[in-house]
């Protein structure tokens, strides 16, 4: 058995990818949800590869995953969109930045990207700060629903033979012979012959449960604008001139119609920061203003929030077998993780368990590589969203009016394994609109009540201790 701890976008594929030689794969996340830690919070941007460090694992892995995402959204029905990016200069220094940038990307052999100067820019993207010089834009730039793939790559794991379990948190390792005893925080324990840590910001503390010491993962917070899908905003992803820490504070389009605004970039010192500030959001502000001036702060704002990503001093990826062998540490994932997470897996599976280890690997004949999804009634056409009310009324009853999703969808989510509040979000983006499921939070809270037979004072938003109701104020 191979055993995978981290339910992420990394290590789902990671498992994925194993399960397409080994049907005994387990896939173990310590939350109650699949892709819902380091995933969840970022923005959602597969990068092009062009100014990641030449000769970092980034910078190999960047590029490479980026043309992954075109088999994987088909063979896990998922939306990428190749919207492509810009970054933007606005004065002399900023133009040699440029000039660098276009020397890295050569570097790092990546040929997909154009200089564009100001006419050109502001014909791609009208709304675009008029002070605009130049930008390097790269067309083959996109956005996806990170989540998303991590959630389908856990279903095609199921579909395969493979298992995966929720709310499993590793405390303990023994080591036996030539295979790990894992042992959860629930009591149980699994026998297994190779574990793949892929934990996000706790890999490092992980890695100690082996006998490892990886490089010091610390946290570096981002917090984020969510704006409506009333205001077209860009038809691109618009970068700032990066820095050493950070990408700069973007404007980007949504796979749904909506844009983000963010991130700064704060180390914090708790892994749960995942608090808004001030002053934080100020700064997103004032950045993001500079980019697209017309950004409608006072009444086009659904929510603010904030996520966290693996930082370590070496800026760079760590993936590499443990000193004990028989474990191999995924750490250190930051920017551009989500858009290298298809060529980390086959990375892990083709060069360091087949070549390094020494593992024979076999692929499986039986092994089903495409996975369906349940589609958006809304995004159907008529005559089958027709269809689907006379063979089912509840899909023409809509439950959550701002994304338009209705009670068969919510009821399917439930069925594949939604438990919480935010489960029927990432699955089915009801409550993910403009309300942000003020008007649909309580019917989902009685479908759930009603599929799964739970008292609704034991139904969470996402983790434990997120209640929604706490008591019954009576009984009839």
């Amino acid at each position: 058995m191979i055993a995978v701890i981290g339910g992420g976008i990394v290590g789902s594929l990671i498992a994925r990818e194993l399960n397409k030689y080994e049907k005994d794969v387990y896939l173990f996340e310590a939350k109650n949800s699949i892709g819902i830690g380091v995933t969840k919070g970022n923005s959602g941007i597969i990068h092009g590869g062009y100014d990641d460090p030449p000769g970092t694992l980034r910078a190999k892995l960047c590029h490479m995953g980026n043309k992954l995402y075109e088999e994987i959204s088909k063979e896990l029905s998922i939306e990428v969109l190749r919207v492509g990016s810009h970054v933007v200069a606005f004065n002399e220094e900023e133009l040699k930045i440029i000039d660098e940038i276009e020397e890295n990307a050569i570097k790092n052999n990546m040929k997909e990207y154009k200089i564009l100067d100001k006419k050109d820019v502001l014909d791609m993207e009208p709304l675009l700060n008029k002070d605009v010089l130049k930008s390097f834009y790269c067309p083959i730039a996109g956005v996806t629903e990170p989540w998303e793939v991590a959630m389908q790559a856990a279903k095609s794991i199921e579909i395969n033979g493979g298992k995966v379990f929720k709310n499993k948190k590793l405390v303990g390792v023994n080591k036996k012979s030539e295979k790990y005893e894992l042992i959860f925080e629930d009591g149980s324990s699994y026998l297994t012959d190779l574990v793949i840590n892929a934990c996000g910001l706790y890999a490092d503390e992980v890695a100690k449960l082996f006998g490892d010491n990886l490089p010091l993962i610390f946290p570096v917070k981002g917090e984020y604008f969510l704006f409506g899908k009333d205001i077209k905003y860009s038809n691109s992803i618009i970068f700032p001139i990066p820095t050493p820490l950070t990408k700069g504070c973007l404007v980007v389009p949504t796979v749904d119609g909506g844009f983000l605004a963010g991130p700064n970039a704060q180390e914090v010192k708790s892994k749960k920061d995942f608090s808004t500030t001030t002053e934080g959001l100020s700064e997103v502000r004032e950045r993001s203003l500079k980019l697209i001036p017309s950004l409608d702060f006072s009444r086009n704002v659904v929510k603010v929030f904030a996520g966290l990503r693996p930082e370590t001093k070496i800026k760079d990826f760590h993936i590499d077998v443990g000193e004990r062998g028989n474990v191999i540490h995924v750490s250190g994932i930051r920017s551009p993780g989500l858009t290298a997470a298809p060529a980390i897996a086959k990375y892990v599976v083709e060069y360091l368990i087949a070549e390094k280890m020494h593992i024979n690997l076999k692929k499986r004949k039986d092994y089903t590589s495409y996975i369906e999804k349940m589609p958006h009634l809304v995004e159907t056409d008529l005559v089958y969203w027709e269809r689907a009310i006379n063979e089912d009324p509840e899909a023409g009853e809509m439950i959550c009016f701002c994304n338009e999703v209705t009670k068969k969808e919510i009821k399917e989510a439930i069925r594949s394994g939604a438990r919480t509040i935010d489960d029927i979000k990432f699955s089915t983006r009801a409550s993910f609109g403009e309300c942000q499921g003020s008007f649909c939070t309580s019917k989902i809270l009685k479908i759930i009540s009603e599929e799964t037979h739970l008292s609704p004072t034991e139904i969470k938003q996402n983790e434990e201790g997120s209640w929604i109701i706490a008591s019954e104020v009576r009984t009839i």
